[in-house]
């Protein structure tokens, strides 16, 4: 028989559970809200991976500790965790905290359901359906499908996999014997997940056509005429175009319009992979970068980066009204979606999707948007276009400062020019030594705590800043402290 001592935990006592987690709320309130989000707070408390582990303590071991130690824990996972909420991390596509959608996590997290089923998240799947129908209807749509994916990589992947079973759909029983060579099209600026995703899928990186890009970094529609002619004259059979609405690095949008033609010429599935760039369909100023979206297939759109929804917020939208997703994705599981039961068995959604178990993505974005308003996340966007143009004429004016060129998004790609190099471009090994500076500076900064900007080299570019300027929490005192920085730190080099 079991002991009926019990356990020295908190299950089934409801008075400590509420306390340890009152307890845990106040610490991520100060720690990680308040602090993280105060300017004159570290973005990170740098340690070296040994030391981080001593400080962690990370083994697991058979017996458990007290409520005090547990608390302890949460502070120091906070205290030595990078903010991705503070007004001067630029490191990535996201950043900064949206209330609304933290709450919005708290509750899902909270709830803990899954959804695949109107039984276990009614709420959740009409909330889905509604979000899913407004962002098509931005992209131009008055119909279509969708779901919420685990990263835009996810969506990404999805899209390839609907435009091969609905060209294939024999490949879902018998797999690759029944696929011809295909080959699918997007251009050397594209995010690395089409070439993971053509991986993953058995279709091999070698099945990735890249197109060429201008200088600006936007695909060119006449190479891709010629790819797609060449493909077919080796014996490769065409099949989907991704085209990228805000590419990673420069931030460049494809031309929509020019890349449908083509794909409508060859009858080709168009994806458009706006993970980065979806979000400006909110605003009427800038939306027109976007223009002939509406045409495409599937979109894969992130309100985690610039709307800042959090992690993770990833929908694929879809045009398609035949039920690809089910389609190509279903297996009919008799335990999880039964057919006969007493509610309307297609609002059980889960079987469009290769995951069994989802976790709810709506949440965050729904409650956002409705203390928002479509207009306020407009605004949001708008902002961050006007703060990234300010930083662009402040690069201009100061000493030291190169753009790599005119941003049209909200990308701010640059160089630091330190005191030594300057006047020296003719020099052979300026380029060398100019591409050591980031690096540099990169580390400099990491360890002072004061900011995080990403780097990166591209194509014969030596590495170069990429700021992204995406916090709705961003002032210009904040891009005024970032060149002041940046000076301070690279002043000896």
């Amino acid at each position: 028989m079991a002991d009926s001592k019990p356990l020295s935990s908190l299950d089934g006592n409801p008075v400590t559970t509420e306390a340890l987690l009152w307890d845990v709320f106040g610490i991520v309130v100060h720690e990680a809200i308040r602090k993280g989000t105060n300017a004159s707070e570290k973005v990170c408390e740098w340690k070296e991976p040994e030391e981080l582990k001593q400080l962690l303590d990370l083994e697991l071991r058979s017996q458990g500790e007290s409520q005090e130690q547990i608390l302890e824990r949460c502070r120091t996972v906070i205290r030595y965790s990078v903010k991705t909420c503070h007004p001067r991390f630029f490191n990535q596509l996201f950043s900064g905290l949206d209330p609304h959608s933290l709450a919005g996590r708290i509750i899902t997290e909270s709830l803990n359901t899954s959804q695949y089923t109107y039984e276990i998240a009614p709420v959740f799947v009409l909330m889905e359906e509604e979000v899913l129908k407004k962002l098509r209807a931005l992209v131009g749509w008055s119909s279509g499908d969708g779901v919420f994916c685990p990263g835009g990589s996810i969506s990404n992947m999805y899209a390839v996999n609907l435009a091969r079973y609905q060209r294939y759909p024999d490949c879902k029983q018998r797999g690759l014997r029944a696929l011809p060579p295909l080959a699918l099209f997007t251009s050397k600026e594209c995010h690395y997940s089409i070439k993971k995703g053509a991986a993953f899928l058995g279709l091999g990186t070698d099945s990735v056509r890249v197109v060429k890009a201008d200088e600006r970094g936007k695909m060119i529609p006449e190479d891709l005429e010629r790819q797609i002619s060449l493909a077919e004259a080796e014996g490769a059979v065409p099949f989907l175009v991704s085209a990228t609405s805000g590419t990673t690095v420069l931030g460049a949008f494809d031309p929509l319009e020019a890349i449908a033609d083509v794909c409508q010429r060859h009858g080709l599935w168009l994806h458009v992979d706006a993970a980065w760039g979806g979000s400006v369909l909110l605003s009427q100023t800038h939306r027109h970068l976007l223009d002939g979206i509406q045409r495409a297939d599937s979109v894969a759109w992130n309100p985690h980066k610039l709307l800042t929804a959090g992690l993770q917020c990833s929908a694929l939208l879809l045009q398609d009204t035949s039920n690809l997703l089910k389609r190509c994705h279903g297996s009919q599981a008799s335990y999880l979606f039964q057919q006969d039961k007493f509610y309307d068995v297609a609002l059980d959604t889960g079987d469009k999707v290769v995951q069994c178990g989802r976790r709810v993505d709506c949440l965050k974005l729904w409650l956002m948007w409705k203390a928002q308003g479509g207009q306020g996340l407009e605004q949001r966007v708008d902002r961050a276009f006007a703060l990234a143009r300010y930083l662009v004429e402040e690069i201009k004016k100061r000493e030291g400062f190169e753009l790599v060129m005119e941003p049209e998004f909200v990308n701010v790609c640059f160089w630091f020019v330190p005191p030594s190099l300057r006047g020296k471009q003719q020099s052979p090994d300026y380029s060398e030594k100019l591409a050591k500076v980031a690096p540099m500076l990169k580390e400099r900064m990491v360890k002072a705590g004061s900011m995080m900007i990403g780097y990166q080299p591209h194509g014969a570019l030596g590495n170069f800043f990429r700021m992204v300027v995406a916090n709705p929490m961003l002032t210009q005192a904040d891009i005024d402290f970032l060149l002041n920085e940046l000076e301070r730190l690279g002043q000896d080099l």
